[in-house]
């Protein structure tokens, strides 16, 4: 494998060169990955970060700089993207916080036997949609699973699962009509161990 120091493996990245983008993968993705690892303790969250950091380097090479250190933008570039994935999980928390208020104002408004028969009609059509959206669909909300998980357990595109669970919550939605609006929007954001608790 060729050698390059720092200023010739940036041109030839810039360049389009596909060999020294080998070599920069070949380099820094072990030390990259460990660097993910060590800000986000996920090992899901680091692979998908540098592997993110790789291809936007190789998507915008172009705009490199020779004179910096290649070194230096990637590790900035993990900083940065664990920074924006941090801030995108405190996003999904704020929104399931909202769900989970949501059903504490059902629990509050609602009767115990009426919202016991509301939790138990709406089972009913989660029960009756149809065999692969169900199962999509309890897998995402009852069992916890994230998209990828699904998509890899079932084999299927990430897209797929969405537009499954899309399906599924489009469905209910017609089903059971507005009155099981806010006890359906608050199941949206629970895992299984939010549902079982409450």
């Amino acid at each position: 494998m060729e050698v390059y120091n720092n200023e010739e493996l940036t041109e030839q990245l810039i360049h389009g060169n596909e060999k020294a983008y080998m070599i920069l993968l070949d380099t820094y993705h072990r030390r990259l990955y460990a660097y993910a690892l060590t800000l986000s303790g996920n090992p899901d969250a680091a692979k998908d970060i540098v592997q993110n950091v790789f291809l936007n380097t190789w998507r915008f090479r172009k705009t490199l700089n020779p004179n910096l250190s290649i070194q230096s933008f990637l590790f900035k570039s993990v900083y940065n993207a664990f920074v924006n994935h941090y801030q995108q999980q405190k996003a999904t928390m704020v929104l399931q916080n909202r769900y989970v208020e949501a059903l504490k104002v059902v629990v509050e408004e609602s009767h115990e036997n009426d919202l016991e028969r509301m939790i138990k009609v709406m089972n009913t059509e989660i029960d009756n949609l149809p065999p692969k959206c169900r199962e999509i669909f309890i897998l995402s909300k009852k069992e916890g699973l994230t998209n990828r998980e699904i998509s890899e357990h079932l084999n299927i595109t990430i897209k797929a699962v969405e537009a499954q669970v899309t399906k599924a919550f489009g469905i209910l939605r017609l089903k059971l009509g507005e009155k099981y609006k806010m006890i359906l929007y608050a199941f949206m954001g629970l895992t299984s161990e939010k549902l079982t608790s409450d």
